[in-house]
């Protein structure tokens, strides 16, 4: 970002190397931090659905200070200038990334990466065909694929029906590209220059399901809480429909004041229906590959919302909803609800289990190695606890052991 910055006339393939650049870099970061996330998910249970609260509402803060400051700070020293402030970002997350404590290991040898992958891979395909992990990762791919993103049907309703909401008549009367852009991207206010204004409402409904889910819900089975917060996921669905349908003006609610509402409650239920989902991927990782795996199953729900686009864009085109004409735009929106309820016949692919109790077997965590060692100035006892991997090859694994005991010994 800093060459992005500093350079004046760079060409416009660099300029996307760079940002690529970056975009991988963050990547890395995240994957680094779901990995901590679920290596602690599974060393303390009880305390995986506070983790994963804290980590969402340290992102949703963090995005929404972000996204206030931006604007501020693009008027105060340029589009540039705030390339240059991204470094910030980076070196805080690198001055962190200082800070973790890990414990060193002896005698690694490099020459072994290969090898490594190899049995990471061999780790993650093992893993994967246990029907604890395949079930509830098949469940969150139908859930998001199944609930068809309708968006652009819903945007050029918003932005071009003359029979639209009232900012569409605004956006009619304007002239300047920039201020429709702003237009568009806030809904519910029609002054040019608080494009904050939307995504301050998106991150609010986001800080109030984590809170929400962290005070209430954190404590209930998965079972119990997939099935409530998609019924009520497609509940919420219903206020596009009234949206639609006009019915909001005939019960006296005003078109900015309904979107701000709607907006809200579907990002909060969305919220709520996401976090339970999270705490079971954390739980769904094997030791020693759980940043690894953590991605896999992340990157399934990533195809199960492309999935949704997908047939979000067949379902519009075979109601022939366009730019223009949107006679079927209700009957899209109602179907994409009721399909929002589907989801509830494959809930068996759901464990039972309670949020805070559910491990996968042990023949896919790996045995566990309980060394106790007594602290000479404490006069006290302390627990370590060893993950040794599960090796196919029995002829392999006492091999294992040992080097696992002679490292822990090493730290001990």
């Amino acid at each position: 970002m800093l060459f992005i910055s500093v350079l004046g006339n760079l060409h416009l393939y660099l300029a996307l190397l760079w940002m690529t650049i970056a975009s991988a870099a963050m990547a890395i970061a995240d994957v680094t931090i779901d990995a901590c996330t679920a290596y602690n998910s599974i060393k303390h249970p009880s305390l995986a659905s506070d983790m994963q609260s804290l980590c969402s509402l340290s992102s949703s803060i963090g995005a929404l200070l972000g996204f206030f400051m931006s604007g501020i700070l693009v008027h105060l020293v340029g589009s540039k200038g705030v390339f240059g402030l991204l470094t910030l970002p980076f070196a805080l997350a690198s001055v962190v990334g200082m800070v973790f404590s890990e414990s060193h290991v002896p005698g690694f040898s490099y020459k072994q990466v290969n090898q490594k992958f190899i049995d990471a891979g061999r780790a993650m395909w093992r893993t994967m065909k246990c029907s604890d992990v395949w079930r509830p990762s098949l469940y969150m791919y139908i859930s998001l694929a199944l609930s068809l993103n309708i968006h652009e049907g819903l945007f050029y309703w918003f932005t071009d029906s003359k029979d639209g909401p009232l900012f569409a008549q605004v956006l009619n009367h304007s002239q300047n590209i920039l201020e429709v852009a702003y237009h568009v991207e806030i809904f519910p206010c029609f002054v040019s220059g608080n494009c904050w204004f939307h995504s301050l409402n998106w991150f609010v409904g986001s800080i109030l399901g984590a809170t929400l889910y962290q005070l209430v819900l954190k404590d209930h089975p998965f079972r119990g809480i997939c099935l409530w917060t998609q019924l009520l996921f497609a509940l919420a669905g219903m206020l596009d429909l009234i949206l639609v349908l006009r019915l909001n003006l005939k019960l006296g609610l005003p078109d900015y004041l309904f979107i701000v509402v709607d907006e809200v409650v579907s990002q909060m239920i969305g919220r709520l229906k996401w976090m339970p989902l999270l705490v079971l991927t954390s739980k769904l990782c094997p030791h020693g590959i759980e940043g690894t795996f953590f991605a896999l199953l992340m990157s399934i729900d990533n195809a199960g919302f492309m999935t949704s686009s997908w047939l979000g864009g067949v379902l519009l085109h075979v109601l022939k909803v366009t730019r223009t004409e949107f006679g079927n735009l209700w009957l899209a929106v109602l179907i994409r609800n009721v399909l929002r309820v589907s989801p509830l016949f494959v809930l068996f692919l759901v464990p039972k289990g309670d949020q805070n109790t559910f491990k996968l077997p042990g023949e896919i965590m790996g045995k566990i190695l309980i060394l106790m060692k007594r602290k000479k100035k404490l006069g006290t006892w302390s627990w370590r606890l060893l993950f040794i991997p599960l090796i196919e090859d029995s002829s392999q694994c006492s091999l294992v052991i040992d080097k696992s005991l002679k490292h822990m010994l090493h730290c001990l």
